[in-house]
């Protein structure tokens, strides 16, 4: 859901005071890089999962304060449309079994909310894109009644100027071009997202490893080929995103102007250079100031919460994201990934952060790190030919140039997740659940973006039209979620 903020709207004097405080934060921190011990002889690792609300016909529900108040549990909250929530998941380490009882606590909350949400004539669905959302049902009361979401509306739309253009073009031709007035097609994006505590003399080079690594990712778990009823890319939520919360206008864009939603365009040497980054070319969305003192605080011994850095940081969509934090008192680092899809069951899920921490570890350890060999801009099309191609896809590859990702996975990556994990000290038993899973898309070609695209041209060939198969294609899947078989072996026959 992201830090909740005062106002809807800020004063010219108030944006200004902000960006000063975001400076002192920035002069904060980089002294805190200096000389502040941070938190990370432990590693941990969290998971915030976005969900969508349906009603029995499998349509948008747009209830979800209703719901929340019906699980009244606080690890489930709002998200930006009444017709999602999140799933937080506690911090824990990685090593021994700790992802077998991570699934186990998992499925049992997301039985438990269902069944609460069942009460109220709603149902939880984990996919990226749901398939059944429509334009015309942003045509009402669609947003969260929360003033973090009603001012980033007001101000992507301020810096902008104009109203959202979407165009966006499947394998097949067909294609959403549609203009929108507020940022509601964000909210069809719903994610994933893993956290991995790191300490600050090896934060670049995992996220170096992550930006790497995020194309393999989204060819395995891309799971978000259907929007506004049309089949798009397999992984629609990487573009739609991007182009969901555009501050540009074009001819920003013509200058070359970053835009919120970010992969980046270097490998970087500390994380410092990514909050530099921030400050430097991202104008603030929300201008919230604490009454903090960080440099006093930081003088006293006192970890400084940084919350205008922080809250700045929140409104800039890397898909891999650098967090501050404290806890206990103590501050600590962490590297967000954010590409992942949510869904399609609770054993893919885990079987994607698998892949993730394994691979990473590696990639971050080695003596000559690949992107000593790989551009930046490579890695950066291998993450859009994947979020457009998925499981299909060929990317780049040192020492193996070209080459169909399923290959790349399976020849390379796969071992590198196996050694990787067992490097942090995870089962063999964990080890080979999830690792099973990923070998299993590989040989199969099947996850969840191939899945829905197969069940729907079956559908459509007995005679049932766009609609009507999305929504019997959607009551499926929801019905093997809560198997939870891996997507691989779900059947695309009725």
């Amino acid at each position: 859901m992201g830090v909740e903020v005062e106002s809807k709207s800020y004063t010219r004097e108030e944006r200004q005071r902000y960006r000063e405080k975001v400076r002192q934060n920035l002069d904060v921190f980089e002294r805190m890089l200096a000389d502040s011990q941070f938190d990370f002889e432990r590693p941990m690792t969290g998971m915030e999962i976005e969900l969508n609300l349906v009603d029995d016909d499998f349509q948008p529900r747009f209830a979800n304060l209703e719901v929340l108040e019906a699980i009244a549990d606080p690890d489930f909250q709002t998200e930006l449309a009444q017709y999602n929530i999140e799933m937080n998941v506690s911090p824990r380490p990685l090593p021994g079994d700790a992802a077998l009882e991570l699934e186990g606590d998992l499925r049992r909350s997301l039985n438990e909310a269902e069944t609460k949400a069942r009460s109220t004539g709603s149902r939880i669905v984990p996919i990226g894109i749901l398939p059944t959302i429509m334009p015309e049902h942003f045509a009402g009361d669609w947003i969260t009644a929360n003033n973090r979401y009603a001012a980033l509306n007001d101000s992507i739309f301020y810096a902008r100027g104009e109203d959202i253009y979407l165009d966006i073009e499947g394998p097949t031709g067909e294609r959403v071009s549609t203009y929108s007035d507020t940022i509601a097609p964000e909210s069809a994006c719903t994610s994933v997202q893993l956290h991995l505590q790191v300490a600050p003399s090896d934060f670049a080079a995992y996220w170096n490893a992550a930006q790497v690594i995020c194309g393999p990712q989204l060819a395995l778990a891309a799971n978000s080929p259907f929007f506004f009823g049309k089949r798009l890319h397999a992984e629609t939520r990487i573009e739609l995103f991007k182009q969901a919360t555009d501050t540009r206008a074009i001819e920003l864009k013509n200058q070359g102007v970053r835009p919120r939603v970010f992969f980046g365009e270097r490998w970087i040497t500390s994380i410092f250079d990514l909050f530099e980054e921030n400050v430097r070319y991202f104008p603030a969305l929300l201008a919230e100031c604490s009454d903090e003192d960080p440099m006093r605080q930081l003088d006293q011994g006192i970890a400084p919460t940084l919350a205008e850095l922080r809250l700045h940081n929140g409104t800039i969509y890397r898909w891999n994201r650098p967090i501050y934090d404290t806890a206990g008192g103590r501050p600590h680092l962490r590297v967000e990934n954010r590409v992942l899809p949510a869904g399609p069951s609770m054993i893919d899920v885990l079987a994607n952060a698998a892949f993730y921490y394994g691979c990473v570890r590696v990639l971050a350890s080695e003596d000559r790190p690949v992107w000593s060999r790989m551009s930046f801009p490579a890695a950066e099309e291998n993450f859009q030919r994947c979020a457009r191609d998925g499981i299909d896809a060929r990317i780049y590859w040192p020492g193996y140039g070209e080459v169909p990702v399923d290959e790349l996975i399976l020849r390379h990556l796969l071992p590198l997740a196996h050694q990787g994990l067992a490097d942090w000290g995870v089962s063999q038993a964990v080890r080979d659940r999830y690792l099973a899973v990923i070998e299993g898309r590989c040989t199969t070609g099947m996850n969840g973006a191939t899945w829905q695209t197969q069940v729907v041209a079956k559908l459509e060939d007995s005679g049932l039209d766009r609609p009507t198969a999305l929504a019997t294609m959607l009551e499926r899947y929801a019905a093997n979620v809560h198997t939870n078989a891996p997507v691989h072996m779900w059947s695309v026959d009725a």
